[in-house]
């Protein structure tokens, strides 16, 4: 087939500027099916969602609609795609699909990203501060396409954490609302622990950091002056190698 002089560009948002648009006379036989790129697209957004969702979550992706007169050049090589920066994993979101070559294209095909699962829930209204327990949480099943900011699908997760904010009940609890409960403040006493199976010594210190459960604390030994640093183990108790 020879070239024919004029190629058109296509306005459409989708494109880019490397889009070769075929003239209405092209045999279908040299024109890019549709099926293919919503397929392409289809198949590689379902890969990344379950991955980055997990199993414990359903994903349902649904093709976009693409221009009825949008014509490609058949790619002589199998389609590619992926996923543009800023792109989402949950609603509305973009898929890049390109043909490598003899005559390469390149296009973003609309997309939706379903999403649906058990995750938690606060079981009532809480304020500030509130340290969650096993009765203030709940799973329940939602639709999760507005959820930007992620949410938690084990409870466990959610167990013993504090509320950054007060909460109504109902909420679907995201990791930026609850922060782990700090048992430890800085400037205040604590008891230094080192303990063995044979042998367990307890010591005053004074915490030189906020701690939660296992993080890793500085804290000066009131009795030496030495400061040593040790795991949080409990409220006001760190465990130390002395």
């Amino acid at each position: 087939m020879h070239k024919r002089r004029g190629w058109s560009g296509s306005v459409l948002s989708c494109l880019t500027l490397c889009l070769l648009v075929l003239p209405p006379t092209t045999l279908a036989s040299e024109v890019e099916p549709h099926a293919n790129i919503l397929e392409t697209a289809r198949d590689f957004l379902t890969e990344q969602a379950r991955q980055h969702h997990g199993d414990a979550l359903e994903v349902r992706v649904v093709p976009g609609r693409l221009d009825p007169r949008l014509r490609l050049r058949a790619c002589g090589a199998p389609l590619e795609a992926d996923l543009p920066p800023g792109g989402r994993m949950v609603g509305n979101t973009t898929v890049g699909v390109r043909c490598p070559g003899p005559s390469p294209w390149n296009l973003y095909v609309p997309m939706q990203v379903n999403v649906s699962g058990e995750v938690v829930v606060l079981d009532r209204s809480l304020p500030r501060g509130a340290v969650l327990s096993s009765t203030d949480i709940r799973l329940e099943r939602k639709a999760l396409d507005g959820l930007h900011s992620g949410y938690l699908v084990d409870p466990e997760r959610a167990n013993h954490m504090v509320l950054r904010r007060a909460l109504r009940g109902g909420t679907v609890l995201t990791p930026h609302m609850v922060e782990p409960q700090r048992l430890v403040h800085r400037g205040e006493r604590v008891t230094l622990l080192s303990e063995n199976a044979a042998i367990s010594v307890r010591m005053a210190g004074e915490a030189m950091a906020d701690g939660a459960y296992g993080d890793r604390v500085r804290v000066r030994n009131l009795s030496s002056r030495r400061v040593v640093e040790g795991r949080v183990l409990s409220a006001g108790v760190v465990g130390v190698n002395m």
